[in-house]
């Protein structure tokens, strides 16, 4: 029987071996590349949906067809496309390039960690829990845009939190490949332009900033708008999806915020013969000015909605049931496998809103105390594009694997939260030894 001396002595090393070695960031890597491996190998995943859309288009680039009809975004198509024709095309080889993208988030991920201020400690609980998030690993065997756009995102993240020359243009350039993907993602140089006004308090500098990430993002994407507007005939934007989201979104026939099919909403405008005769870009107006109408008219049902999309995003991880789809996993396993994981993803989220909450209220203190560059730059980030992305799907549509892009600021967050109520528990408890010295609060003063 071991000794109670060499237990502690045991646990002092493995404690002191996380806390001080830099090689347990490439262990947590490389652990979580064999779990990502073992999941596509033994969970042979079939696309279906649209993850069966975006192989089959990007089986069609790779052999030199039509790039799509401008319906919908093909920026991970592209991608995918153009691996299909140095590699041959087959599901497996789309799952090697996911491999290859989730290993290029753990090092982006890293280097972003490594340039925010943290404590060493907290800098490697955040970098596993991103690692072994479940999400992370099983997406590695759907055909879906999320990994690129995800991988995209904080590659961006790096960059802007870097001190490197010209910065804001390749942000530009990344956030045009990343709006291919997503088309509101354009949308992001708002949230640099509010980061930078806050921190900063210097609104020249932060509208330069943001008109360079947007003129840029703007020039990256020029090509496609080019192309979409020569293949319809008229101005047409990086898709035409947008407007049948809205539509089939926010209609009174739409009880779950959830997709629906459009031809299913009363007086469906998919069934008119000036629906079918017109062009892509005719039906994505139109589609979109009759949603407009009824969210005038339905004040109180738009936000209903809206609050039931925010669910379906941030607390059914539904996103789980597509990556086992057509797999051999019996229903009770794939049950079993949605609960634990679902449990885990809505802990995590539900602690980490709970704290973008709270400190969207220390945000409000601090502009009325006229102190915002006392703030914490890189959970202010956070806490910003948190809420573009919400703003997003409050209005569009509700979906588990829409949040996936945010996992990484809701671990940060998630961890935050626990940490602070760690101090606060203790500042309860035990009131006479508690020390401000390294004072979690000094972002809620």
């Amino acid at each position: 029987m071991k000794s109670p001396e060499y237990v502690i002595l045991r646990r002092l090393n493995v404690k002191r071996f996380i806390l001080k070695n830099e090689n347990y960031y490439k262990i947590m890597m490389g652990l979580g590349m064999v779990l990502c491996i073992l999941w596509i190998l033994i969970v042979d995943t079939k696309p279906f949906s649209d993850f069966d859309y975006y192989y089959r288009l990007s089986v069609d680039i790779a052999s030199g067809l039509p790039w799509g009809d401008t319906y919908t975004s093909v920026g991970y198509c592209m991608l995918l496309g153009g691996f299909f024709k140095l590699f041959g095309a087959s599901l497996f080889k789309a799952k090697l390039l996911n491999l290859f993208l989730t290993f290029a988030s753990y090092v982006s991920f890293y280097g972003v960690i490594k340039r925010v201020n943290l404590k060493e400690r907290d800098r490697k609980i955040i970098f596993t829990l991103f690692v072994l998030m479940p999400n992370n690993i099983f997406y590695n065997s759907l055909v879906a845009t999320e990994l690129l756009f995800t991988t995209i995102l904080i590659f961006i993240t790096f960059i802007y939190f870097s001190d490197i020359k010209y910065k804001y243009v390749y942000v530009g350039i990344l956030v045009g490949l990343n709006t291919l993907i997503k088309p509101f993602f354009i949308l992001y140089f708002f949230a640099i332009f509010l980061v930078e006004l806050l921190i900063e308090k210097k609104i020249i500098t932060s509208i330069k900033n943001s008109l360079i990430i947007l003129v840029v993002c703007a020039i990256t994407i020029a090509p496609w708008i080019y192309r979409n507007t020569k293949l319809v005939g008229q101005p047409t934007y990086v898709s035409n999806n947008g407007g049948i989201v809205l539509y089939i979104n926010n209609n009174s026939q739409n009880k779950l915020g959830r997709w629906m099919p459009a031809d299913q909403v009363e007086n469906s405008i998919v069934k008119t013969e000036e629906y079918k005769e017109a062009n892509m870009t005719q039906k994505n107006k139109m589609l979109t000015s009759k949603a407009k109408i009824w969210i005038k008219s339905h004040p109180i049902q738009f936000i209903e909605l809206g609050f039931k999309r925010l669910f379906n995003t941030y607390f059914w991880g539904d996103d789980l049931l597509y990556s086992t789809n057509g797999s051999a996993l019996s229903d009770s396993s794939k049950a079993v496998i949605f609960t634990v994981t679902n449990d885990i993803r809505s802990t995590i989220f539900v602690m980490a809103i709970i704290y973008i909450l709270i400190y969207s209220i220390v945000i409000l203190r601090y502009i009325r105390k006229g102190k915002t560059q006392l703030l914490n730059k890189y959970t202010l980030y956070n806490v910003i594009l948190f809420y573009m992305f919400t703003a997003v799907y409050f209005v569009t549509e509700g979906q588990g694997r829409y949040a996936f892009p945010e996992i990484f600021i809701m671990i940060y967050c998630f961890c935050y939260f626990v940490r602070i109520s760690i101090h606060k528990y203790k500042k309860i408890l035990y009131p006479f030894n508690y020390k401000d010295g390294n004072n979690v609060y000094k972002d809620f003063s």
